[in-house]
């Protein structure tokens, strides 16, 4: 059996064009139609395809967003919430902040502009 080498990460939307552009912004993808790209080759391909159906519930699968990376505390909660209002200027909402509870480290909930939710990590 051949090992998987890559893998292609695909939402459901409305509005692909505008849908991948967010979220190209926010990795810094390349924008190509309704995918987006990771210019270095080493982060999955980002597809988005029209669907007639609107989000009804939570999402079952999210994407962390890895800013905080190395960082705890007050400078963790600091970088999360510096990525956050660059991504509320994109369109994003900030849902809720998770503060570290003795397990996980803090993050940040958002929604993507169709209300996709994912976390600032």
């Amino acid at each position: 059996m051949a090992a998987v080498r890559t893998i292609q990460v695909t939402f459901d939307c409305a509005e692909p064009e505008r849908v991948a552009r967010f979220w190209c912004e926010v990795l810094g993808y390349e924008h190509r139609g309704s995918a987006g790209v990771d210019p270095s080759g080493v982060g999955p391909r980002l597809y988005f395809q029209r669907v007639p159906e609107g989000k009804v519930v939570k999402n079952r699968v999210h994407l962390d967003v890895r800013v905080g990376t190395g960082l705890v505390g007050d400078e963790r909660v600091a970088a999360l919430e510096e990525e956050c209002a660059r991504l509320v200027a994109l369109g994003a909402v900030r849902v809720r902040l998770l503060r570290a509870d003795g397990v996980n480290e803090s993050c940040l909930v958002m929604q993507d502009i169709e209300g996709n939710e994912f976390c600032l990590d």
